[in-house]
């Protein structure tokens, strides 16, 4: 549960911000209570207590509805509750309200990727790695890529991995994707330089040793191929990659 005093404490806040004031006072006062509630609506949201979180947040939007804190987290909220329409029209209230603020951009743009709204998600990705206030571009060059590629546009998600490893060329996710992107296109060698440069700064994964072995096998080296399922199976014995390579061996046998 939220905490008691926490809990409290907004709602003596909200009381004072009801107490009668002038024209411009009373607005200062709703726009406080505003932001007392949206910030009682996240921290309902964070608990699981969704109709409360959804209670608080209406009564934010009608006490002032012109901030780009309070519709992100309508749309943080819609987005729990399955309420896609509300949903992206709080995400896009927050993005005009928010003028190219790269948080904002990157939250809705999250939400727009993972609801297939991918070339929207990716306009607003590439705004966020544009600006000078946002502290890191390369991880939005990735998104942006990661979007792009759930489009089947794989050339512009090459475009945006080749552009955050630009920035950081240490970049493990965009070396990852641009591995697999290799391998998918065919191009073996590339995909095996991809993989290298990525395991010399991340740590080795079912799923990476997996496509190690995918691309040694496309390049015939069996022999370090067999290398990787040998790690697989020895460092990662419960994972699917080494049960897939199980059902193989049997397969194989006479």
């Amino acid at each position: 549960m939220i905490r008691r005093a926490g809990v409290t404490l907004l709602v003596v806040l909200l009381a004072g911000c009801a107490s009668p004031a002038g024209a411009q006072s009373s607005k200062a006062q709703r726009d406080q209570a505003g932001e007392i509630n949206t910030e009682l609506a996240l921290a309902y949201m964070r608990e699981g207590d969704l109709a409360s979180a959804r209670d608080k947040i209406e009564k934010a939007l009608q006490q002032n509805s012109r901030t780009a804190k309070t519709q992100m987290a309508a749309g943080f909220i819609y987005d729990r509750l399955n309420e896609k329409r509300k949903a992206s029209g709080h995400y896009e209230q927050a993005v005009r309200l928010g003028k190219d603020d790269p948080d904002v951009l990157n939250n809705a743009a999250v939400y727009f990727c993972r609801t297939g709204e991918y070339k929207r998600g990716e306009q607003y990705l590439l705004q966020a790695a544009a600006s000078p206030l946002y502290r890191t571009p390369a991880a939005a060059y990735v998104n942006a890529g990661r979007c792009a590629r759930s489009d089947g546009r794989a050339s512009d998600a090459e475009r945006h991995f080749r552009k955050a490893l630009s920035l950081n060329p240490k970049q493990p996710d965009a070396l990852l994707q641009m591995a697999e992107l290799a391998q998918s296109g065919g191009n073996g060698l590339q995909a095996r330089a991809f993989l290298e440069r990525y395991t010399a700064v991340a740590p080795a994964t079912a799923s990476t040793l997996w496509l190690g072995r995918s691309i040694e096998l496309a390049l015939g080296d069996a022999e370090q191929a067999q290398r990787y399922a040998s790690r697989i199976k020895n460092e990662f014995p419960m994972s699917p990659e080494a049960g897939r390579l199980f059902d193989e061996e049997q397969q194989a046998r006479p």
